[in-house]
């Protein structure tokens, strides 16, 4: 044993125990009370965990059915994260940090059965959102493609996947399989092939191609000038380089030249040729604009809508009405229901035997899934069918078909397939309608309203008519969010354009499409198709009389991810709880709207090449205009530039500007922002400067911005945004009166799409 530590005496420190010459412990009186306070902090912050977590269990205990739906909320929430965090490590750690939740869940209330809801609640969610985060990230190495190195022109030979006819754009779009011919790997790209090109003979053998041979399963030979796919132009643009990630695609192009068909397609696949025909006999029985919006309807086929008939429908508020989902899907499945059980009804025989609605059931699930795969199987159709195959579900088994455990339901089945969905558009616009519609109509006095009463054919069709005003102001509501935080621009009056245009589509349209195919049979289809040509006319008259409307079309600029984040959270608060506790997801949705009201407007936009730059500023009228270094033929450019500078007038170029001084090389402009000055030095084109004279004007600049390299010496007081500098940080939105710079960059990281791009 070891001896006892030896203390000299009269040197004691206080509290030793001279004969021992042990240290006892330290009395907590030697502190100062800091024990007795720690202990007091301790039981305040145990009292205060206890009475929430006890406030939690009572409310989930009450929630009943309306908790399973946040399952999938939290599921999608795993996905989402993934996008927002920009590394792999973070990834992996927010994996292992729900892990430890749920096992701390677990290891907390294990024996503790007044903790039972809570207990589930936390386990559950935490698992489902580390599945979310494992299920994107396992996707993306998956199904992953790297893009090619750079642009390059090379002659290519390809197995064509996919083809997409296009004659809005007088072109054809064709997906190949094809062969590096550098690395012989096997890479899939995207190529248009304009119909001009299809008259030309190919430059290596003579044969000229019509396009009729251009099918899945084809082989054919082109000479292909290639891109790897673009990362966004601008912050908030729509991001090119991330969905073709998703998609396997290395690379897009155009075709120069003719087209040499290789190999004949054997046999070609049954839905593409079924679609492709359809689409065909529709415009050919349906004239003009409305044939090929009839054909979009009975095909999924959108290829030859205009573009002004496409701008009138988004600012119309009517741009659902052209992609194949819900509304179509039940439609379809809706009409083939009614007709079935209506049909089978006439056989007694049948009718005293079985279910009808089990019967009826079953067909509009085969139109449903037929209809499905005829349109593209798009993902808003997909959703649509696997709800729709519930609400079947339900009505055969007698139970409520209208819930949001279905809703919920889709959403996952959907993002098990296609986790990338989430961050899309049509995902998020495709539920968003969804959830409105359903948690609208079984809200207490929505029901109370549309339940059965006494009353006369006029009371009850009044009582319709602002039934479906009511539910198309809140969809647009609830879609007004993300219309602007993904494409910047919104129809404020889509809800009484779509009073008419949803029953007009609905009720009259698609059945007037199903009978006029229907008698086409027996060659009797013409007074369909007569009505048909009336009923897209009048659609096309609505969405172009509504859209030219003063203050028809709101824009905004990018709204941050926190104020989108606000709206989304707000939203599914009050759509997915019931009774007084949705209220609390006003809080939410009204900090939001505040803070889009406040979001700045940019006042310098510079593309990612540096060549496209506007600038915002206030026109002598008071009004608010874009000036344009470059008179871009490119609409892609324009239209990326005024969404984001919220600006409805054509660009003005920067060089007719009156504050502006240009050379057949640079131009400078000042802004005032802020309380003080802004000297800019835009480059306009790759002209060699003498570096002493670059040096000088890039001393007296705050900003300088070229599409090429500028040297060292070229240093201005705040920003230098050179090729080499924007091909790391992607394109720029400044704000001046903050002195804040948003870059594409920033908010990419490590994910496959963005390396590949800086690689």
């Amino acid at each position: 044993m070891a001896d006892a530590p030896i203390i000299p005496m009269g040197d004691e420190p206080a509290g030793v125990d001279t004969a021992s010459g042990q240290i006892p412990a330290t009395p907590r009186k030697a502190l100062g009370g800091l024990w007795q306070r720690d202990a007091g902090l301790s039981s305040i912050w145990s009292a205060f965990g206890g009475a929430m977590a006890e406030r939690a269990e009572r409310f989930l205990a009450q929630a009943g059915f309306d908790r399973a739906p946040w399952l999938a909320v939290v599921f999608a929430s795993g996905i989402l994260f993934w996008f927002t965090l920009k590394l792999p490590w973070q990834w992996a750690s927010a994996i292992g940090l729900a892990l430890l939740i749920a096992l701390f869940a677990f290891a907390a209330w294990r024996d503790k059965d007044h903790r039972d809801h809570l207990r589930s609640a936390v386990i559950a969610c935490a698992l489902i959102f580390a599945a979310g985060i494992s299920v994107i990230w396992m996707r993306s190495e998956f199904v992953g493609a790297s893009a090619i190195e750079r642009p390059k022109v090379e002659r290519v030979q390809g197995y064509i996947l996919a083809r997409e006819d296009q004659p809005a754009q007088d072109r054809i779009r064709l997906t190949m399989a094809v062969r590096d011919a550098e690395s012989g790997e096997s890479r899939k790209i995207r190529v248009n092939i304009p119909l001009d090109a299809l008259t030309q003979p190919d430059d290596a053998t003579g044969f000229v191609n019509d396009g009729s041979a251009l099918v899945e399963g084809a082989v054919v030979r082109m000479r292909v000038r290639l891109m790897p796919p673009a990362s966004p132009m601008l912050p908030g643009a729509y991001d090119f380089a991330r969905a073709a990630w998703f998609k396997g695609l290395a690379a897009s192009g155009s075709v120069i030249g003719g087209v040499e068909i290789v190999t004949s397609a054997k046999q070609t696949g049954f839905i593409p040729q079924a679609q492709r025909a359809l689409s065909t006999h529709v415009r050919s029985k349906v004239d003009g604009s409305a044939g090929h919006i009839a054909a979009a309807f009975a095909s999924g086929d959108r290829g030859a809508i205009v573009e002004e008939d496409r701008e009138a429908m988004r600012d119309a508020g009517l741009t659902h009405l052209l992609a194949i989902s819900g509304l179509h899907v039940s439609a379809v499945i809706g009409g083939a229901y009614f007709l079935a059980i209506k049909l089978l009804a006439l056989f007694p025989a049948l009718a005293l035997r079985v279910r009808l609605p089990v019967l009826a059931a079953g067909v509009g699930a085969l139109a449903g899934i037929s209809y499905t795969l005829l349109t593209g199987a798009q993902v808003p159709t997909v959703r649509a069918c696997a709800a729709a195959m519930l609400v079947l579900v339900a009505l055969a088994s007698g139970r409520d078909a209208l819930s949001l455990r279905m809703v919920a339901m889709a959403a996952i089945f959907v993002l098990l397939l296609w986790p990338e969905s989430v961050i899309g558009p049509s995902f998020q616009m495709s539920f968003s309608a969804v959830l409105a519609i359903v948690a609208l109509h079984t809200s207490a006095p929505v029901r109370a309203f549309l339940a059965p009463r006494e009353e006369s054919g006029i009371a009850r069709l009044g009582r319709g008519t602002a039934m479906l005003f009511l539910t198309g102001l809140v969809i647009e509501i609830a879609l007004m969010p993300v219309v602007l935080f993904h494409f910047h621009r919104a129809g404020l009056y889509g809800a009484f354009a779509n009073v008419i245009a949803i029953p007009l589509v609905t009720f009259v349209s698609m059945p007037l499409i199903a009978l006029g195919l229907i008698f086409d049979i027996v060659g009797l289809g013409a007074p369909f198709w007569w009505l048909t040509q009336q009923s897209l006319n009048l659609l096309l008259a609505l969405a172009h009389f509504t859209s030219a409307q003063p203050g028809a079309v709101k824009l905004m600029p990018q709204m941050s991810g926190l104020t989108i984040a606000l709206f989304a959270s707000g939203g599914l608060w009050l759509a997915l709880w019931t009774g007084k506790a949705r209220l609390l997801g006003f809080v939410p949705a009204i900090i939001a709207t505040g803070l889009l009201l406040t979001t700045p407007i940019p006042d310098v936009l510079i593309g990612r090449d540096g060549r496209h730059v506007g600038l915002t500023v206030n026109s002598p009228d008071g009004s608010r205009s874009l000036l344009s270094l470059r008179d871009s033929r490119s609409t892609y450019s324009r239209d990326n530039l005024l969404e984001l500078a919220s600006v409805t007038s054509e660009p003005i170029p920067l060089a007719e500007w009156e504050g502006a001084r240009c050379s057949p090389e640079f131009c400078t402009i000042v802004l005032e922002r802020g309380g003080r000055d802004w000297s800019l030095l835009l480059a306009r084109n790759r002209e060699l400067i003498e570096e002493r004279a670059l040096a000088a004007a890039c001393e007296r600049a705050d900003i300088v911005v070229a599409d090429r390299y500028l040297p060292r010496s070229c240093s201005p007081r705040w920003l230098k945004a050179d090729r080499g500098f924007l091909e790391q940080s992607g394109g720029l939105a400044l704000d001046l009166n903050n002195q804040t710079i948003t870059s594409v960059g920033e908010s990419q990281g490590e994910h496959g799409w963005w390396i590949a791009a800086q690689d």
